[in-house]
C-alpha cells in the first residue's frame, strides 16, 4: 500500500533510508521531515507492508514543477516493483496538482538509480548543472 506519510512515519523513514544505503544529507533529520510535512502533507510517500515502511519517495510540488527526491526501497524488498509503484503514484499525484514537468535528483555515480530512472522513461538532462548552498 502507498500512502502519504504522517509524523509517526518519520523515524521509520529515516531508518529505511539508512538501511537502503541512501547517502545522508543535511535534511535527513526529524526536524527536516517535520518541515516537509508541514509545508506539503502529500509530499512524502510511504510504501508499506504489514505496517512496516518498505519504500519511500518525496514527490514535491512547488506550484510550478514536480520534483522527486529520496527514492528508497528496503534492500530485502528490491526488484518487486515497489520503486516503480512509488514513482507512478508520485507522478499521478503531481499531475493532479498541475505539474506538466517532472524532475528527479539522482546521484550520477549510482548506476542502479540511473538505470531505474532511464527504464522508467526519464532522460538525463545534459545541459544543466545543479548548484547548492548549505545554509
Amino acid at each position: 500500500m502507498i500512502r502519504s506519510a504522517i509524523e509517526q512515519d518519520i523515524e521509520p523513514v529515516l531508518c529505511l533510508w539508512d538501511a537502503a544505503g541512501s547517502p545522508p544529507s543535511v535534511t535527513d533529520t526529524r526536524e527536516g521531515l517535520l518541515r516537509l510535512l508541514a509545508t506539503d502533507s502529500q509530499a512524502l510517500l510511504i510504501a508499506e507492508d504489514a505496517g512496516a515502511a518498505i519504500g519511500s519517495l518525496i514527490a514535491a510540488w512547488d506550484g510550478w514543477r514536480g520534483s522527486f527526491y529520496r527514492l528508497a526501497v528496503h534492500p530485502d524488498r528490491r526488484r518487486q516493483g515497489i520503486a516503480t509503484a512509488l514513482l507512478r503514484d508520485g507522478e499521478r499525484r503531481l499531475r493532479a496538482r498541475g505539474a506538466v514537468r517532472l524532475t528527479a535528483i539522482v546521484a550520477d555515480d549510482d548506476s542502479t538509480a540511473m538505470g531505474f530512472w532511464r527504464a522508467a522513461g526519464y532522460t538525463r538532462q545534459r545541459d544543466r548543472a545543479r548548484f547548492v548552498s548549505r545554509l
